[in-house]
Protein backbone atom coordinates (compact mmCIF):
# COMPACT_ATOMS: atom_id res chain seq x y z
CA UNK A 1 0.00 0.00 0.00
CA UNK A 2 2.74 2.54 1.27
CA UNK A 3 4.73 1.95 -2.22
CA UNK A 4 1.75 2.39 -4.58
CA UNK A 5 0.33 5.35 -2.09
CA UNK A 6 3.95 7.18 -2.83
CA UNK A 7 4.20 6.41 -6.40
CA UNK A 8 1.18 8.00 -7.22
CA UNK A 9 -1.12 4.83 -8.32
CA UNK A 10 -4.22 5.41 -6.65
CA UNK A 11 -4.39 9.56 -7.50
CA UNK A 12 -7.27 9.97 -9.77
CA UNK A 13 -8.79 6.49 -8.92
CA UNK A 14 -12.64 6.20 -8.04
CA UNK A 15 -14.42 4.03 -5.63
CA UNK A 16 -15.34 1.26 -7.40
CA UNK A 17 -17.77 -0.21 -4.93
CA UNK A 18 -19.97 1.01 -2.17
CA UNK A 19 -22.14 -0.70 0.51
CA UNK A 20 -23.76 1.22 2.94
CA UNK A 21 -23.55 -0.05 6.71
CA UNK A 22 -20.39 -2.21 4.99
CA UNK A 23 -17.72 -0.53 3.16
CA UNK A 24 -16.14 1.43 0.69
CA UNK A 25 -13.83 -0.58 -1.79
CA UNK A 26 -11.56 1.30 -3.74
CA UNK A 27 -7.87 1.00 -5.99
CA UNK A 28 -8.45 -0.69 -9.27
CA UNK A 29 -6.63 0.70 -11.42
CA UNK A 30 -9.29 0.23 -14.03
CA UNK A 31 -11.80 2.83 -11.81
CA UNK A 32 -9.78 5.72 -13.26
CA UNK A 33 -12.69 5.41 -15.74
CA UNK A 34 -15.18 5.27 -12.87
CA UNK A 35 -17.45 3.59 -15.71
CA UNK A 36 -15.57 0.97 -16.59
CA UNK A 37 -17.16 -2.23 -16.64
CA UNK A 38 -13.63 -3.77 -15.39
CA UNK A 39 -13.85 -1.70 -12.41
CA UNK A 40 -12.75 -4.19 -9.31
CA UNK A 41 -10.72 -6.56 -11.85
CA UNK A 42 -7.74 -5.02 -11.60
CA UNK A 43 -4.25 -4.91 -9.84
CA UNK A 44 -0.80 -3.59 -10.01
CA UNK A 45 1.60 -4.46 -12.93
CA UNK A 46 2.29 -8.08 -12.54
CA UNK A 47 5.92 -9.59 -12.13
CA UNK A 48 6.49 -6.19 -10.27
CA UNK A 49 8.33 -5.41 -6.92
CA UNK A 50 8.63 -3.27 -4.32
CA UNK A 51 11.07 -2.64 -0.70
CA UNK A 52 9.23 -3.06 2.13
CA UNK A 53 11.13 -3.27 5.81
CA UNK A 54 14.40 -3.62 3.59
CA UNK A 55 12.88 -6.91 1.54
CA UNK A 56 12.24 -7.34 -1.79
CA UNK A 57 8.39 -8.49 -2.36
CA UNK A 58 7.53 -9.64 -5.56
CA UNK A 59 3.90 -9.14 -7.16
CA UNK A 60 3.02 -12.40 -9.41
CA UNK A 61 1.81 -12.94 -12.15
CA UNK A 62 -1.90 -11.14 -11.17
CA UNK A 63 -0.24 -8.46 -9.68
CA UNK A 64 -0.98 -10.12 -6.16
CA UNK A 65 0.79 -9.77 -3.43
CA UNK A 66 1.37 -12.60 0.03
CA UNK A 67 -0.99 -12.33 2.15
CA UNK A 68 0.38 -9.98 5.57
CA UNK A 69 -1.77 -12.26 8.39
CA UNK A 70 0.17 -10.68 11.35
CA UNK A 71 -1.46 -8.10 13.16
CA UNK A 72 -5.01 -8.84 15.15
CA UNK A 73 -6.25 -6.00 14.55
CA UNK A 74 -10.29 -6.36 14.03
CA UNK A 75 -12.12 -4.46 10.84
CA UNK A 76 -13.64 -1.62 12.69
CA UNK A 77 -14.60 1.61 11.46
CA UNK A 78 -12.34 3.86 9.66
CA UNK A 79 -10.38 0.97 9.40
CA UNK A 80 -8.31 -0.21 5.96
CA UNK A 81 -8.50 -3.85 4.91
CA UNK A 82 -7.17 -5.54 2.14
CA UNK A 83 -9.49 -6.74 -0.45
CA UNK A 84 -9.21 -10.25 -2.05
CA UNK A 85 -10.46 -12.75 -3.46
CA UNK A 86 -10.88 -15.19 -1.00
CA UNK A 87 -7.95 -17.11 -2.21
CA UNK A 88 -5.33 -16.94 -0.31
CA UNK A 89 -2.18 -14.58 -1.70
CA UNK A 90 -5.21 -13.10 -4.35
CA UNK A 91 -4.52 -9.13 -3.51
CA UNK A 92 -3.46 -6.61 -4.87
CA UNK A 93 -3.75 -2.83 -4.52
CA UNK A 94 -7.55 -2.81 -3.90
CA UNK A 95 -8.72 -2.72 -0.36
CA UNK A 96 -11.52 -1.18 1.59
CA UNK A 97 -12.52 1.18 4.78
CA UNK A 98 -14.65 -0.49 7.26
CA UNK A 99 -17.87 2.08 7.90
CA UNK A 100 -19.02 -0.43 10.47
CA UNK A 101 -17.44 -3.00 12.26
CA UNK A 102 -17.09 -6.12 10.35
CA UNK A 103 -15.44 -9.03 12.80
CA UNK A 104 -16.43 -11.78 9.80
CA UNK A 105 -13.83 -10.40 7.88
CA UNK A 106 -11.13 -10.82 10.54
CA UNK A 107 -8.56 -13.36 9.03
CA UNK A 108 -8.19 -14.92 12.75
CA UNK A 109 -11.73 -15.21 12.83
CA UNK A 110 -12.36 -18.41 11.21
CA UNK A 111 -15.40 -19.65 13.41
CA UNK A 112 -17.37 -16.58 11.90
CA UNK A 113 -16.52 -17.09 8.08
CA UNK A 114 -13.66 -18.13 6.17
CA UNK A 115 -12.64 -14.41 4.67
CA UNK A 116 -9.45 -13.38 5.37
CA UNK A 117 -9.10 -10.18 5.53
CA UNK A 118 -5.94 -8.07 7.17
CA UNK A 119 -5.99 -4.73 8.22
CA UNK A 120 -3.32 -2.51 7.38
CA UNK A 121 -3.93 1.32 8.41
CA UNK A 122 -7.02 3.54 9.60
CA UNK A 123 -8.61 6.59 8.60
CA UNK A 124 -6.88 9.27 10.89
CA UNK A 125 -9.14 12.39 10.16
CA UNK A 126 -12.38 12.11 7.57
CA UNK A 127 -14.06 9.95 9.23
CA UNK A 128 -17.48 12.38 7.96
CA UNK A 129 -16.47 12.21 4.58
CA UNK A 130 -15.96 8.69 4.55
CA UNK A 131 -19.72 8.12 5.84
CA UNK A 132 -20.99 10.70 3.43
CA UNK A 133 -19.83 8.52 0.82
CA UNK A 134 -20.99 5.26 2.56
CA UNK A 135 -24.44 6.89 2.10
CA UNK A 136 -24.55 8.13 -1.72
CA UNK A 137 -26.71 6.35 -4.14
CA UNK A 138 -25.21 3.65 -6.17
CA UNK A 139 -26.39 1.50 -8.98
CA UNK A 140 -27.22 -2.29 -9.10
CA UNK A 141 -23.57 -3.32 -8.83
CA UNK A 142 -22.76 -0.85 -5.84
CA UNK A 143 -21.35 1.79 -7.68
CA UNK A 144 -21.76 5.26 -6.86
CA UNK A 145 -23.51 6.90 -9.15
CA UNK A 146 -22.17 10.19 -9.04
CA UNK A 147 -18.12 9.32 -9.31
CA UNK A 148 -15.72 9.61 -5.95
CA UNK A 149 -12.21 10.03 -6.89
CA UNK A 150 -9.31 10.25 -4.60
CA UNK A 151 -7.52 13.14 -5.54
CA UNK A 152 -4.53 11.77 -3.74
CA UNK A 153 -3.34 9.70 -0.89
CA UNK A 154 -0.22 10.51 1.56
CA UNK A 155 0.89 8.49 3.95
CA UNK A 156 1.77 9.84 7.39
CA UNK A 157 3.89 8.01 9.85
Amino acid sequence: FIDLANTGFYNGVHFHRVIDGFMLQFGCPHAKDPKSRQAGTGNPPGGSSFTCNGKTIARDAGGNIPDELVDKTSNEPGTLSMANTGQPNSGGSQFFVNTVHNDFLDWWRSDLSPSQHPVFGKVVSGMDVVNKIGKMPTDPGDAPIKPVMMNSVVIKS
